[in-house]
């Protein structure tokens, strides 16, 4: 299976509630359309993606030619009428990943790769079961993540509406808005109700912080990822290298809240701590396998533990698996958020897009994460007071001892350390 891979995201980051519909992807569009496909040539065009592309060859128990003749049998006055003949056709395959972008909505996901967007800064996805709009995680430091949203959290209403039988297109369109203006959520989190009022702001997005840290261990790198956007793997570079020229004893590396992104930053991110083995499968409807690999090209090969929670997720879940299959790392925290599905994204002749489910991944043990997530090897939960406190009203907290799963993080650290040196030969 040949993958473009600028055009694949992973499935966790499906829509990014912003005036930029943020899905991290480096996508080459054709800016204007070469020639303005008539209504139903565009019906017809998304129609034909999903037949040669889509994950399962039984299209989720439809009948995909009916759904064919059932749309190109309508008349289009115009192209708002087609676009929601596209929907409601994505719709039948209940699948929140597959989904149509109008032409401004595209634009706005590409100008994201810029590293800066407009809005409240959350990851949101629509819950297979329950078709409920739940948050996947907000992003660090942006007005959602400030007003104190949190992942697994349930949008009830926007403004007002009721978010009953909504996509998350709709609730994107409800959502986004100008700079300075507010919007109005009701959220439900543990069978509680709760508004936020939500300003939309202008959001520059760097993925990568990182820090020394004295431990009792000593002085060890903190390297945060919060999305695996197209710079992201730039940036990771920067930060090892930089802290191996510090002569740091081992890393800590949080993922905690990372919704997901790039599936080609996933790779070249994982290169980076991985000298060998296998980081990835992607199995298409075939049983088609593209495996990515380690290149030897590893920036150090000191002790490394990885910190989850239930908002890690997709590309964080495909870093992590491979990290954990391979013994590369620990991993510390709760369990992930479980999305193991792959997208490609693509222009549509008027300048629209979409995104269609083409792949499932495994991580290097053949493990199949969707729903599930990935276990930690070593967990530690937190109370939803002290999520509260590290991620929202202490936030200096975060990453010090006072942060359990950090403090563990350490500890296991250490005891890494420990045996990595009694196993070193000693030089005369």
């Amino acid at each position: 299976m040949v993958i473009t891979k600028s055009r694949l995201v992973l499935g966790a980051t499906a829509v990014t509630l912003s005036t930029i519909a943020f899905t991290s992807l480096g996508i080459h569009s054709r800016g204007q359309a070469l020639f303005k496909a008539s209504p139903k040539e565009l019906v017809d065009e998304v129609w034909q993606v999903v037949q040669r592309q889509y994950v399962d060859g039984t299209f989720n128990q439809v009948d995909w030619q009916a759904v064919r003749k059932e749309y190109l049998s309508k008349s289009y006055s115009n192209q708002q009428e087609a676009y929601k003949s596209i929907r409601e056709m994505l719709k039948k395959l209940e699948d929140p990943y597959t989904r149509f972008m109008t032409p401004e909505e595209f634009k706005s996901m590409q100008v994201e790769t810029s590293g800066e967007l407009i809005g409240i800064g959350i990851t949101l996805s629509q819950d297979e079961k329950t078709k409920k709009l739940v948050v996947i995680a907000p992003i660090e430091d942006t007005p959602a993540f400030k007003a104190g949203l949190l992942s697994k959290d349930i949008i009830l209403q926007i403004d007002g509406k009721s978010t009953k039988g909504m996509d998350t297109n709709q609730a994107v369109s409800l959502i986004r808005g100008e700079a300075g203006t507010k919007v109005t959520l009701l959220i439900e989190r543990n069978g509680q109700q709760k508004q936020f009022q939500i300003p939309r702001a202008r959001i520059e997005i760097h993925p990568v912080k990182y820090s020394q840290k004295q431990t009792p261990i000593g002085n060890i790198g903190y390297i945060r990822l919060n999305q695996f956007s197209a710079n992201a793997g730039k940036e990771m570079q920067s930060a090892i290298k930089d802290l191996e020229s510090k002569k740091v004893t081992g890393y800590i590396l949080d993922l905690r809240g990372n919704p997901g992104g790039l599936l080609f930053s996933s790779v070249e991110i994982a290169r980076m701590w991985l000298d060998k083995g296998t980081i990835v499968s992607t199995i298409d409807r075939r049983g088609e396998q593209e495996r990515e690999v380690a290149n030897g090209r590893a920036l150090t090969n000191k002790p490394l533990v990885v910190l989850v929670n239930k908002g890690s997720a997709s590309a964080s879940e495909i870093l992590s698996g491979a990290l954990q299959d391979n013994k590369r790392a620990l991993l510390v925290g709760t369990q992930t958020f479980g999305k193991g599905l792959v997208q490609s994204v693509r222009p549509l002749e008027d300048g629209s897009g979409m995104a269609v489910t083409i792949a499932k991944y495994h991580t290097p043990n053949g493990r199949d994460i969707n729903k599930h997530g990935i276990d930690p090897d070593v967990t530690v939960n937190l109370t939803d007071a002290q999520l509260q406190e590290l991620w929202l009203r202490e936030r200096d907290k975060l990453a010090t001892s006072a942060d359990p799963q950090f403090a563990k993080a350490v500890e296991v650290l250490g005891k890494q350390a420990a045996v990595k040196d009694a196993s070193t030969p000693a030089k005369n």
